[in-house]
């Protein structure tokens, strides 16, 4: 019997949750309040990686991530979303120094792919880079990459809809309508409401009021971060570049996306939820971006924007079936853009009736009572993914 699934959010997560429940048979209707790409998906550094993710069972699951990535981009006749170039990485100080000697060896020890480069080695990746600015010694992850996440978005969702699937832009969740402990409808911005089986939650930011509709709780800890993307340029910037003071990636067309801690902490959020981002930050971080890159110096911001962070309230992923809602399930994460694929398979197999024994560090259920551990010196405090 098909299953009817209403999936709630079209960013990178809901988008392959889509495509995964359509091409297995099941009836979907993707719910997106807004337009497509436009949330967290679309302001988002994008990195794929697995580096600083802590415990071993989020490491392995955003290698999973990555494994995923690979997999899908060699499958398809065209794939112009998915760039698998490496991450530079180096740190000023010698505690950040050590901490990063810990991770490399951590890593090493887990079986990723790392290694350690000197200055020269450094050049003959990044010829435009400047000399003086490179670390003494530098840590390459060259399984590491960035997605195009609107591209990737419009890839997933045709899939979806080519399997049947039903995509409504700006028609919000407003509310659930139950049948004992389960969800039988969801109604919509638009005054429908959809009948359903099964609901997956892939709101993203907004997911703990998606959850609050049927009653659930989702305690979240978003946090916002700032991004800047460049005018075209010349200067060859080949690969995600995370250098003490500076991110920066290449982001296509010629352009690219800048990102630092410094410019997260400029923004401000209102009391009606808004959120601004002091004068002159993203500009200082392509000045900064100048001094590893001189070949950038007259090149303009072309854009900036704000985006929210999904952080669950202990920092780790909140996935598959609710604690208190049989049919409810969870696709909440940080670093959605690197597990979106590996995710949907495993959410999606659970939405059919599977009980998926890799998702049980995940659950909801450990949500009761936990307090919010240190994160770890990578997990939220850049715009990755």
């Amino acid at each position: 019997m098909s299953l009817n699934v209403v999936v709630v959010g079209a960013g990178v997560i809901g988008a392959a949750i889509a495509a995964d429940l359509a091409r297995e048979g099941c009836t979907v209707t993707v719910l997106e309040s807004g337009q497509f790409a436009a949330g967290t998906s679309g302001a988002t550094f994008a990195w794929t990686n697995a580096g600083g993710k802590q415990p071993r069972s989020y490491f392995d699951l955003n290698v999973e991530g990555m494994q995923s990535h690979r997999r899908l981009a060699s499958s398809v006749a065209f794939c112009d979303w998915y760039h698998e170039n490496g991450n530079l990485e180096w740190k000023a100080g010698a505690d950040a120094q050590q901490e990063q000697e810990r991770k490399v060896a951590r890593l090493l020890e887990w079986g990723y792919q790392a290694r350690w480069l000197d200055p020269k080695e450094v050049r003959s990746l990044e010829p435009d880079m400047a000399a003086d600015a490179i670390g003494s010694r530098v840590a390459y992850f060259p399984d590491e990459g960035w997605v195009d996440p609107a591209r990737l978005i419009a890839a997933l969702l045709s899939t979806a809809r080519a399997a049947g699937a039903e995509v409504r832009p700006y028609s919000a969740a407003v509310g659930m309508s139950m049948r004992g402990d389960r969800i039988d409808g969801v109604r919509t911005s638009d005054g429908e409401t959809v009948r359903t089986d099964a609901v997956v939650n892939c709101a993203g930011p907004g997911a703990g009021e998606v959850a609050a509709l049927a009653g659930v709780d989702l305690p979240m800890r978003n946090t916002a971060g700032l991004l800047a993307y460049t005018a075209a340029t010349a200067v060859a910037v080949g690969r995600v570049i995370h250098a003490p003071r500076i991110h920066l990636r290449p982001d296509g067309g010629g352009r690219l996306l800048l990102h630092n801690t410094t410019a997260d902490a400029a923004v401000s959020t209102h009391d009606d939820g808004s959120r601004i981002a002091e004068p002159g930050a993203a500009q200082a971080m392509l000045h900064l971006a100048e001094e590893l890159y001189p070949g950038l110096r007259g090149i303009k911001v072309e854009a900036s924007r704000i985006g929210v962070r999904v952080i669950p309230i202990d920092g780790l992923p909140v996935l598959g079936r609710s604690a208190t809602v049989e049919n409810f399930h969870f696709a909440v994460t940080h670093s959605g853009v690197t597990l979106c694929l590996r995710v949907a398979e495993l959410v999606g197999a659970e939405v059919r009736g599977e009980l998926v024994d890799e998702l049980a560090p995940f659950r909801h259920s450990r949500l009761d009572a936990r307090q919010p551990p240190a994160m770890s010196a990578d997990h939220g405090t850049r715009g990755e993914s």
